[in-house]
């Protein structure tokens, strides 16, 4: 059976290697006898699954003691609300960077728990660029600052961090999380849905600091909704999504052993140069993202028309290559490259764009 280039923004590719391996260990895990999908999170075998994982998250990150690491459920989309719940709980104030549609939903249920104030945005270009974190004032009573780093619909992506002090750095890492080093101290809390670089669908992965954490020891809220009791109880108080896990865990040890986020973000970025090379040597597509903020992850363009994207869809099936539609909130074309494309992805998808070019312009 043939592979396909998959550019999907979610879920996306996995690494071949992953996947023979669970492929072969699907009826009989380790001489279990039985699929970690059908394993009780109880047992001993799926204990020694999640502490590995967490264990090679460590090492590969470089996460310091002072930071727990959870696996949950709910996506980028339950930390929305989850996070000021939690630690909009001092001032009941937080700063926000609005960069595109995830922050503008995590603005809208951060407003139901406290004063959320707007301190940059690139809405007046239509997402199209960051703004500059060093102009960035924040207040001093916030309770933190929420930031995404990578923009998956708009294709767009931090280069450096705003410094805030003593305020706690939130950041959605969701579609770039391990797609290079990490300097975990700069922020109190990192969470990415995993299905872009990590695993399936149904996992969440979260670093947050002690004290943050301790925020929430004493909360009125309902338990799933308390990072204290995921904590306390090893990302294991409800039934975890073990097998999520159990892959995510596979994706760890695969980077590890391929050089790790140093040599991930080399070969990101040589994925990511052949595109956009491509893209400022032509005059019929068009991206709107500024250079200085492109995304190594998602590379957003369209041809002249819709009628040509349109046809650029069509045409493309006949090579096997897959989910190149722009997000339904911009139109366009969208190509995301995440870990798992190989560069001879990127190579054969710019050979058709090439092509359809020549046919079209």
């Amino acid at each position: 059976m043939a592979r396909i280039y998959n550019f999907s923004a979610g879920p996306a590719m996995l690494p071949e290697e992953v996947l023979k391996e669970t492929a072969e260990e699907m009826l009989d895990y380790h001489g279990s006898g039985m699929s970690v999908m059908e394993m009780s999170h109880r047992s001993k075998i799926f204990q020694q699954i999640i502490d590995e994982a967490e264990a090679d998250l460590r090492e590969l990150v470089g996460i310091p003691d002072n930071y727990r690491v959870l696996f949950l459920q709910g996506g980028a989309t339950l930390q929305f609300g989850m996070i000021p719940m939690n630690l909009m709980t001092v001032n009941k104030k937080a700063d926000y960077i609005h960069t595109g549609v995830w922050t503008k939903k995590a603005i809208a249920d951060a407003k139901l728990f406290g004063e959320v104030r707007v301190v940059a945005s690139s809405e007046d270009k239509k997402f199209s660029y960051i703004p500059n974190v060093k102009n960035i004032k924040f207040n001093k009573d916030s309770d933190y600052v929420y930031m995404c780093d990578n923009n998956t619909i708009y294709g767009t992506k931090f280069k450096e961090y705003p410094d805030t002090g003593d305020i706690p750095l939130i950041c959605d890492m969701s579609s770039c999380f391990l797609s290079e080093p990490i300097d975990v101290k700069k922020f109190g809390m990192i969470y990415a849905g995993a299905q872009k670089n990590v695993g399936p669908a149904g996992v969440t992965i979260i670093i947050i600091r002690d004290d943050l954490v301790a925020r929430t020891n004493e909360l009125p809220l309902p338990a799933y909704l308390k990072y204290a009791l995921h904590c306390e109880n090893g990302s294991m108080y409800n039934t975890p999504p073990t097998y999520g896990i159990y892959i995510c865990g596979k994706v760890f040890k695969w980077l590890l052993r391929t050089g790790g986020l140093e040599a991930r973000k080399k070969l990101n970025e040589e994925k990511a140069k052949v595109l956009y090379d491509y893209l400022d040597s032509s005059s019929f597509y068009k991206t709107s993202v500024v250079p200085e903020a492109r995304s190594l992850m998602n590379v957003t363009f369209k041809t002249p028309s819709e009628e040509l994207d349109a046809l650029f869809l069509e045409e493309v099936k006949k090579y096997k290559y897959t989910n190149l539609k722009g997000h339904r909130s911009t139109g366009g074309l969208r190509a995301s490259i995440y870990n798992a494309m190989p560069k001879a992805g990127v190579e054969a998808l710019v050979k058709f764009m090439k092509e359809f070019e020549e046919a079209h312009k």
